[in-house]
């Protein structure tokens, strides 16, 4: 019996080993559920550019039994979700670093990867418009690090897509790239006093605004600003008036003018070499019936047979001879800078067209000390102080307002008239009422306001709006300098254009 006993206790053991033998293999078949998250569902790197929203649905599976699972969002440590789809939206320019965590009752998986929020304005086309109100917009093309423009102009306005709480003062007139901000000024009206803007070039957001109502003249049209900038240095800003007011980038200071005091065109050329100290301005000094230059913030010395003549010995001798103005006798019509690549410039030195009515003055070549004419090579610069050859063109069919660009590459100027876009060569005989048509932009009606040109010359842009058509009237067309060719269409992107600029990196 006792034997029995012992027997039947030996079998209940066994039979207990038996059954924690099955508990520990049933526990590694399937008990422990092993969280697997899809690789190819989410990226480790993602490039997004400002104001986007990413969204990320990964793809996650469980080894044996499903079971809950709970998810974690971290962007720089910090929880910002618990969400199985994550949508990030881009507000700041950076590299953030994240995390996903998703985890059940047996464990956790990580996977980690990173944001990077890019600008959408690096390189491209920026335009400013205005309706019929003189509300404005901002819109911005965008260029391909190959240079190739983007297939669409931004859908909405840029000023108010990254400034939600600032009020865009109307009627925008000018915008210039200097330094790491575009500076934009607007008019205002009877109820808004006009306003200078500074805008972060890489996110478009205001980091400063100007405004001088106890100015109540300064209703600006031209702002006469480099593209860098010196400390210091007040730059002038040409008003609808005819008068200027000086304007201090650095400080942000807006002052009535110590050089230019008088009356000026509605035509100014500004030219630097990326240098804050090496930059020149071109004024026409309506009462003395001149051209002006401030060269490096000196000046301004005028057009004359004398190299540094300033404005009061310049009316002196002009007084006693007529001739020492070149431009004695002639009506001013419009200047422009000829546009040159790098490499022509080296060669070449900056060229101006400048035109008035009767006769012009083919191309302007400014130095230190120097002014010369028509000189198509670096070797004929003319070093005796004197003689241009006008050329007659007949009536003049351009002015102070006319939108025009010139280049170096085909030697063309390009100017509106309507809807057309007229090609004259400035080294030929031809005049420049017979100037060909090279391009015709939209419907009969519409009306060309600004010309923009490719780094290369090659492509030239056009604004234009229709001014029987409401909303978005305003478009810009991209075509071949040379050929005329059209290559593409941005139709119904702003309102009428007021000013189209290359924004360079």
């Amino acid at each position: 019996m006792k034997h029995l006993r012992t027997l039947l206790s030996f079998m209940v053991l066994a039979l207990l080993a038996v059954s924690c033998v099955k508990d520990d293999t049933s526990l590694g078949n399937g008990a422990i559920s092993i969280i697997d998250i899809d690789s190819t569902s989410i990226q480790t790197e993602y490039n997004i550019k400002k104001n986007d929203i990413l969204v990320i649905t990964p793809q996650v599976t469980q080894q044996n039994k499903q079971k809950a699972l709970a998810y974690t969002w971290e962007v720089e440590l910090q929880t910002v979700s618990n969400s199985p789809s994550f949508q990030y939206e881009a507000k700041q320019l950076g590299s953030y670093r994240c995390r996903l965590i998703v985890e059940n009752e047996d464990g956790k998986s990580f996977f980690n990867f990173t944001i990077h929020v890019n600008t959408p304005y690096e390189e491209g086309l920026t335009l400013i418009s205005k309706d019929k109100n003189g509300q404005g917009k901002l819109s911005f093309l965008l260029f391909s690090p190959d240079g190739k423009p983007a297939e669409h102009f931004t859908e909405d306005d840029c000023f108010a897509a990254n400034n939600p709480d600032e009020e865009f003062t109307v009627n925008p007139v000018d915008i210039v790239h200097s330094g790491e901000n575009l500076i934009l000024a607007c008019q205002g009206d009877e109820t808004q006093a006009a306003a200078i803007y500074y805008l972060n070039e890489k996110t478009l957001v205001v980091e400063n605004k100007i405004t001088a109502p106890e100015f109540p003249d300064f209703k600006p049209t031209r702002m006469a600003i480099p593209s860098e900038g010196a400390i210091g240095v007040a730059y002038p800003i040409l008003c609808e008036n005819g008068k200027v007011y000086e304007f201090s980038t650095s400080e942000g200071a807006l002052v009535k003018p110590r050089k230019l005091p008088y009356t000026y065109a509605q035509s100014v050329v500004t030219y630097d070499e990326g240098n804050p100290g090496i930059y020149y301005l071109l004024f026409w000094d309506e009462e003395a019936k001149a051209l002006c230059q401030v060269y490096r913030g000196y000046g301004p010395y005028y057009c004359s047979r004398e190299y540094l003549l300033e404005r009061g010995k310049f009316l002196e001798k002009c007084a006693n001879d007529p001739n020492v103005n070149y431009f004695n006798g002639k009506q001013f019509a419009r200047m422009e800078l000829i546009r040159m690549t790098p490499s022509q410039l080296a060669k070449n030195g900056s060229e101006t067209l400048v035109l008035t009515k009767g006769a012009i003055c083919q191309k302007v070549r400014l130095q230190t000390t120097l002014w010369s004419y028509n000189a198509d090579e670096a070797s004929n610069i003319l070093v005796d102080n004197g003689g241009f050859s006008p050329v007659g063109f007949g009536k003049i069919p351009v002015d102070e307002k006319t939108p025009a660009i010139a280049n170096f590459t085909y030697k063309s100027f390009l100017y509106a008239q309507g809807n057309k876009v007229r090609r004259w060569n400035y080294t030929s005989n031809q005049l420049l009422q017979d100037a060909e048509v090279l391009l015709e932009v939209g419907s009969p009606s519409a009306v060309i306001t600004n010309f923009e040109i490719s780094a290369d010359h090659k492509v030239t842009y056009v604004a234009f709006y229709e001014p029987t058509q409401e909303g978005n009237n305003g478009s810009v067309w991209a075509f071949d300098t040379d050929k005329g060719t059209l290559l593409n269409k941005y139709d119904n992107i702003c309102y009428q254009p007021t000013k189209l600029i290359y924004k360079a990196k």
